[in-house]
């Protein structure tokens, strides 16, 4: 089986820049994530074998020169002790457990040092989904020049519409290769001619080397859902941006409030603190009611909305984004992150519906317990976690 994972900074650029939070505030913490399959996907027999040796072969790949000159140069919020730290980084295969059970089912478990471990996730991922489409033939049939046509054709639309948008689909990709075409064909879209609208950059950090695009994120649910297990959910948007506003002097200033709920965010979230960060991120509810409540927010603070960035990147498409874009510029700077309609829309494939979450952590492992976290979303029926973990959250949070 080929190698799918080949470049140290084919990840969402999030990863590394809370990778360098938790360092920085948690050099000592521990945790577990859990994979889960929301399609409960039957996956080919030797999958798992095949998954655990892919992920040894993550301890064969280190990053490069280019790849640190690239970062610190496309990415000076991120201080320079932190490229010393991934130039010692490796991979281990121990951090992970990988096996089917009778019914094909996979499981995938990820435990160890918080600053180690959070560098597996997007990569996992990727691997699975692109595993699971070459082990079942399909993966034979995927014709990029196609795609690479049908995706200028979705950025024709975005940029006419004067959206702002990202490509954010590493995690739940077809390939490495759909990814690289998608990129690629935003940026020949977008310098083709002058646009209303803007194609920003890419979560992935090496195809925005390749392609001298900016890698675009900020962080990732688990920032604040380790922080809840460590302290409580009632204080843990409040910790989490405390933590981020010191480690990045300001920089990177778009939270993303939906751990444990908007009302829970709200209450923490201060006129201090809605000055400080330039914006939020909408990555579940509905996006129309999610965005009426955070206009509403900023205004019961004295500040006006139309300031301030929203990033909506909840389950988008081309259509969606640009109906967003129509009814949101009227009260705010939106912009896109799209992700799997980007690197996984081809014709007669079904994505998969695939996460890994914390589910974990603990402060020092010294500690001979962890505190159980889990993410309630504003998706009903989406929380994730084990569910009397996500009861004794709601309840500490009053949440029906």
């Amino acid at each position: 089986m080929k190698q799918i994972i080949n470049h140290f900074t084919d990840d969402d650029l999030y990863k590394f820049t809370m990778c360098c939070a938790v360092i920085d505030n948690f050099p000592r913490a521990q945790v577990k994530y859990t994979f889960t399959d929301r399609d409960n996907t039957v996956y080919p027999a030797g999958f798992a074998q095949e998954l655990e040796e892919q992920i040894a072969m993550l301890e064969s790949v280190i990053i490069t020169d280019d790849e640190i000159d690239f970062m610190k140069h496309r990415c000076n919020y991120i201080p320079a002790w932190f490229y010393n730290y991934l130039k010692g980084y490796r991979f281990h295969r121990k951090w992970v457990k990988t096996w089917q059970d009778e019914n094909g089912h996979l499981h995938v478990e990820i435990e160890g040092s918080w600053a180690d471990t959070i560098l597996l996730e997007v990569k996992i991922l990727a691997i699975i989904s692109e595993l699971y489409y070459i082990m079942t033939g399909q993966s034979k049939h995927l014709d990029y020049d196609a795609y690479y046509q049908k995706t200028c054709a979705k950025a024709h639309r975005l940029l006419e519409a004067g959206c702002i948008y990202s490509d954010f689909g590493t995690r739940r990709r077809a390939s490495f290769e759909a990814e690289d075409t998608v990129v690629r064909a935003m940026k020949d879209c977008y310098t083709s001619k002058p646009w209303k609208g803007k194609f920003v950059g890419t979560s992935n950090v090496y195809l925005a080397m390749k392609y001298d695009l900016l890698p675009i994120g900020t962080m990732a649910h688990e920032f604040v859902c380790a922080i809840g297990g460590m302290y409580g959910p009632q204080m843990a948007n409040h910790i989490a941006m405390n933590l981020w506003r010191n480690t990045f002097r300001g920089a990177l200033g778009t939270f993303l409030y939906d751990s444990f709920g908007w009302n829970i965010f709200s209450l923490n979230f201060s006129e201090d603190f809605a000055n400080l960060f330039k914006g939020l991120r909408i990555d579940s509810g509905d996006n129309y009611e999610q965005l009426m409540k955070i206009v509403e927010k900023y205004r019961s603070l004295g500040i006006d909305p139309k300031t301030k960035q929203i990033i909506f990147s909840n389950a988008l498409d081309t259509e969606s984004a640009i109906k967003i874009q129509q009814y949101a510029k009227d009260f705010c700077m939106p912009s896109f992150g799209i992700g799997t309609h980007f690197t996984n829309d081809f014709d007669g494939m079904k994505p998969m519906n695939i996460v890994i979450k914390l589910i974990a952590a603990k402060i020092t492992e010294s500690w001979s317990f962890y505190n159980d976290t889990c993410k309630l979303s504003e998706d009903t029926g989406k929380h994730t976690g084990d569910p009397e973990v996500v009861k004794r959250f709601m309840d500490a949070l009053n949440m029906k």
